[in-house]
């Protein structure tokens, strides 16, 4: 996960890291997300609450990623 500043406004952009994002994307949908666009392998996501997200492919090299993810059932 990644926290990243949008513009000088107080809010944020979340990217979530995933290994399979089509998964991941649908998890989201489910809890109340709308996909609003797609560029590459990544897809961008509305929250209810209004922030956006993104849910991108894993990037982490694999060891840190096996370490730190987080398996939602």
């Amino acid at each position: 996960m990644a926290i990243q500043a949008v513009g000088d406004q107080a809010r944020y952009h979340l990217d979530i890291e995933t290994d399979d994002v089509d998964a991941e994307t649908a998890r989201l949908v489910g809890l109340g997300a709308v996909e609003i666009s797609r560029w590459l392998d990544c897809r961008t996501l509305r929250v209810p609450g209004g922030h956006l997200l993104c849910v991108i492919p894993q990037h982490s090299d694999p060891e840190t990623f096996e370490k730190y993810s987080q398996v939602w059932d």
